[in-house]
């Protein structure tokens, strides 16, 4: 089924942020939707899943144990699975996620902003 997504107004139908939203599916991945602010995602890695950072608005910092990136808008990031990472934006940063549908929220590392399941966003 043929889908036209305004990504704008998605992100104007939610304000919390860490927890990611659903607007589409392709081919076993999520196309998520994602608002980013303050220092709140733990050290964390995923064993068989690589996960896709697309900036839209913002700069969005990716650690890892030996280096940091810095994703500026219009920039994405592909972090290998198994690689130890963590996310600390500057101000707040909208980002668009593309991850296999099973993948698990901040891997195996629970905290505070843990999701056990991705909400869908109402696209209508």
């Amino acid at each position: 089924m043929s889908k036209l997504v305004n990504i704008e107004k998605c992100f104007e139908k939610f304000s919390d942020t860490y927890s990611p939203k659903i607007v589409g599916e392709l081919n076993g991945q999520y196309v998520m939707l994602v608002r980013a602010e303050g220092d709140k995602i733990p050290w964390h890695s995923h064993e068989n899943e690589d996960e896709m950072f697309m900036v839209l608005e913002g700069v969005l910092n990716i650690l890892e144990r030996d280096k940091t990136t810095q994703v500026k808008a219009g920039e994405f990031y592909i972090m290998p699975k198994g690689v130890e990472h963590r996310v600390v934006p500057e101000g707040e940063v909208k980002v668009m996620l593309f991850e296999p549908k099973d993948i698990a929220h901040l891997g195996n590392t629970k905290s505070e902003i843990t999701k056990d399941k991705f909400d869908y966003l109402d696209l209508n």
